[in-house]
């Protein structure tokens, strides 16, 4: 009898990241470390830390993907990863790339709403106090 394998589905907030079946083993990070998943594992949940998680089908061999915080849920067969951020590759390398690439512009992207939020503040204390006057 072959050994039963795992579905994975990775959720971001307004989307699903990818969705495997036959997946053999899944290794995770957690605040307290990592830990790995085999079909035949109990049940259970943990809080997942930014890091490495890692896949491994036959067909596509070990997976990376670059996570942000979020919880792991496996129940049976299915392991349920939901998180905020999340990016995908074979290479470590080409993923670290992809994942500094992602910070910068999340900083640029930051910065800009920053500024856009000290404009509004600026104006609104500015209408309050020709308001106060008045």
């Amino acid at each position: 009898m072959p050994p039963k394998l795992m579905n994975l589905k990775v959720l971001l907030p307004f989307q699903i990241f990818a969705e495997k079946t036959g997946v053999s083993r899944i290794v995770a990070e957690t605040r307290g470390g990592s830990f790995g998943l085999l079909p035949r594992r109990l049940d259970c949940v943990a809080t997942l830390a930014p890091g490495i998680l890692i896949y491994e089908t036959e067909a596509e061999g070990e997976v990376y993907l670059a996570v942000d915080e979020g919880v792991l849920v496996k129940t049976g067969p299915d392991v349920l990863v939901s998180v905020r951020r999340a990016l995908g590759g074979t290479d470590l390398g080409q993923l670290r790339d992809s994942v500094e690439r992602e910070v910068l512009t999340l900083d640029e992207r930051e910065q800009s709403v920053r500024s856009v939020m000290a404009k509004l503040e600026t104006g609104f204390l500015r209408r309050f106090a020709t308001f106060q006057h008045e």
